[in-house]
């Protein structure tokens, strides 16, 4: 999708019908049945790696289907706006898959890459700490030099599917860079590591993806851990965080599209006083005008990701921020007002909104919080002095 046109390729619109049909074969019901009984969605997983969804935006040479983070992305909105979206696909092709992709050593790619490409490895991502939190250049978890190799120790917390996963990508910095301005260094840490544990953390939200801290405590890694460079600055940093800001805003853009159709498909089935409710415009237009704030969110997500794909990092960092805040207002609006229209079935277990009420509300937490995105906005859209 260019600057001028704004009609999907035929390729993408053909991905979003089979990624449709695939993930409505199982739907919201197998997805918090699985969620609720501690399992995993490891079938829909599966047939979705194998199919090629999970790899459709790393390199052909390495079993992925070559194309950009926006076919994704379209891929995870079908899968919410089914109700059985995947969070691991943020983490695991779009930012560790990404990131190797694009700085990884030759080595890197053929060991990681078609496992990431066909589902049947997982990497997750690990940025944020307890003391940190949205404030990354405080990250204390160091890497130091043992001959060649590498020692990394540190604390990371809220990391999403540490259980399911092979490796984590870490993220920390070197001994020698404990102050001043983040300078990142990524490392590969396999999660079978001597001294590498993890705890899951509990959460009221129903979901199949568990949340963990991680302890990395004299964790010894070999040279050929360390993804990119050394000093890598920021810009290989946000090279992942630019896709997770994006596959965030889709995963929220799905969730509000299965949402809207519930209360869409309720309010014309409904009948109070001999006409469907849909038909009162205190339930009409508030639907109404979730369908404006949805439309609205996609468009920046595509634009995001069309930035993105062409290249042009820094203004697909406005444009990804931008979209992630509003697809998580929309899909919060659209959730609300979808229990809203059923009034107490919309907390009823069988309907499949009541489970979405925590869920979206963490769009606005994460990956970035929502205020975070406006200090964004003011500072680098609007030129405001910086407030924190």
């Amino acid at each position: 999708m260019n600057a001028m046109n704004f009609a999907e390729p035929e390729e993408r619109v053909a991905l979003r019908k089979a990624a449709s049909e695939l993930a409505r074969k199982y739907g919201h019901e197998y997805y918090a049945k699985k969620a609720r009984s501690g399992e995993k969605t490891t079938e829909l997983w599966d047939e979705a790696g194998r199919l090629g969804y999970l790899g459709v935006n790393l390199p052909e040479e390495y079993g992925g289907g070559g194309a950009g983070i926006a076919d994704l992305a379209a891929v995870l909105e079908e899968f919410a706006a089914a109700g059985s979206p995947l969070l691991l696909m943020v983490v695991s092709p779009a930012i560790c898959g990404t990131v190797i992709s694009r700085f990884g050593t030759d080595e890197q790619k053929k060991r990681w890459l078609p496992g990431l490409s066909d589902g049947s490895k997982k990497m997750v991502f690990a940025i944020t700490e307890p003391d940190a939190g949205s404030n990354s250049h405080k990250i204390t978890t160091t890497a130091r030099r043992d001959g060649s190799d590498w020692v990394l120790s540190g604390r990371k917390v809220y990391i999403s599917g540490v259980d399911e996963a092979d490796a984590v990508l870490v993220v920390g910095r070197t001994e020698d860079a404990k102050t001043g301005r983040l300078k990142p260094a990524l490392y590969i840490v396999p999660t079978d590591t001597a001294g590498f544990e993890f705890k899951q953390i509990e959460m009221d939200l129903i979901s199949p993806e568990k949340q963990f801290g991680l302890f990395l405590d004299d964790v010894h890694l070999p040279a050929e851990a360390l993804v990119g460079e050394e000093d890598a600055a920021i810009a290989q940093l946000f090279a992942g965080l630019n896709p997770e800001r994006i596959m965030g805003a889709s995963f929220s853009l799905g969730t509000a599209r299965y949402a809207l159709d519930k209360a869409v498909a309720y309010a014309n089935e409904r009948q109070v006083w001999g006409a469907p409710i849909g038909s009162h415009q205190g339930l009409a237009h508030p639907l109404a005008q979730i369908k404006i704030e949805l439309e609205l969110a996609k468009l920046m997500t595509q634009k995001a990701a069309a930035l993105y794909d062409s290249g042009d990092d820094f203004a697909s960092g406005e444009s990804a921020n931008m979209a992630k805040y509003a697809a998580a207002e929309a899909a919060i609006h659209a959730v609300d007002q979808a229990v809203q229209t059923h009034g107490g079935n919309g907390l009823a277990s069988e309907y499949g909104l009541g489970t979405l009420v925590t869920a979206v509300r963490l769009g606005r937490i994460a990956p970035v919080s929502r205020e975070m995105v406006l200090n964004f906005v003011g500072q680098h859209s609007l030129g405001l002095p910086k407030s924190y």
